[in-house]
């Protein structure tokens, strides 16, 4: 690692990975903590999750910081097999934050809950000098009940198929011109709790492996972490996976990859082959799953490898650096 902490750190790729298994895991190693799941899984029968958001702006088309924070755990949950039941919600303020931004933020979370069935039962507030705080920042942390036991890439085959439930890197290209009045247009975060198209695919029948929101390092960085806790290969087809015209143009514009950019109504899907169709239709009969593909298959090998619209291929890695810091 480096000498200092930088905003690299905060991407969710390489260097996120380095500062959780060189600093955090060595700290407060135990058997929870190690699997490094979307959250912790305890004595078989509960998920707990916690998260923090620090986006910026606060507002943006399709979502705020209070919906994020509330459908990000939800997520996080609903990825470990849980059923989402119970969040904190604690609220970092920065002195000057308008009082009808926060209102707008803590109804719009609340509005996120009631939709996703769970309850808001505890939490904190502490304001921090103006200055000091960047408007406002949530931490969230969520409990539920294992629904779904036994996801996890060690589940993973080769020969499975990997299912992305819609477009990609809609939050991040959102939040980026958001940031700024570079482009005119109707991107929006993709912002949604995922519990039940969990529940969808789940009556399927579909025998899914692994489940994962691909948030912080987009499709890509979630795909070489499957890849490399599995011990196995992906190999994606790029025409395969559904990314929105105007998502692909603003990436292009703005120098950002749409597999490397975040999603927060997502999720990655690793299904038997033999069920993949099964999973599908669940997944496209469901509002936030019509856009469901088949991207790609689980394979002997040891890398993520795209194989390009251009007839090409190239390996995909963790991401490298903070692509668009303050996202999430």
């Amino acid at each position: 690692m480096d000498g200092i902490i930088t905003l690299d750190y905060g991407s969710g790729g390489r260097k996120t990975s380095a500062l959780i298994e060189e600093i955090i895991v060595p700290a407060f190693k135990n058997e929870a903590l190690c699997a490094l799941g979307d959250g912790a899984l305890l004595g078989g029968h509960i998920a707990f999750s916690s998260d923090s958001f620090v986006v910026t702006p606060l507002e943006f088309p399709g979502g705020d910081i209070g919906k994020l924070a509330v459908c990000g755990t939800v997520n996080d949950l609903a990825m470990c097999g849980a059923n989402p039941e119970y969040l904190s919600f604690s609220l970092i303020i920065e002195e000057g934050l308008p009082t009808d931004t926060l209102r707008r933020v803590v109804t719009s979370a609340a509005t996120a809950a009631k939709a996703a069935g769970v309850q808001i039962v505890t939490g904190d507030t502490k304001v921090v000098e103006r200055g000091r705080g960047d408007g406002l920042y949530i931490n969230t942390a969520g409990i539920g009940r294992i629904k779904y036991p036994g996801l996890t890439p060690a589940a993973m085959r080769a020969g499975d198929a990997v299912i992305l439930s819609g477009t990609a890197g809609d939050h991040g290209t959102a939040v980026m011109l958001a940031r700024g009045d570079m482009m005119d247009g109707a991107i929006k975060s993709d912002c949604a709790a995922l519990n039940g198209l969990v529940d969808a695919l789940m009556a399927s029948g579909a025998e899914v492996r692994v489940l994962r929101d691909p948030t912080r390092g987009g499709v890509a960085t979630t795909l070489c972490e499957f890849a490399e806790s599995a011990g196995l290969g992906i190999e994606l087809c790029e025409g395969d996976i559904p990314v929105r015209r105007d998502v692909a143009a603003a990436c292009a514009i703005l120098g950002l990859d749409p597999l490397y950019s975040a999603n927060e109504g997502k999720m990655l899907c690793v299904v038997s082959e033999a069920t993949a169709q099964l999973a599908l239709e669940a997944l496209r009969a469901h509002p936030l799953g019509a856009d469901a593909a088949v991207i790609g298959r689980v394979t002997e090998g040891s890398r993520v490898i795209l194989k390009t619209a251009a007839g090409g291929s190239r390996v995909l890695r963790k991401l490298t650096g903070a692509q668009l810091p303050r996202i999430c």
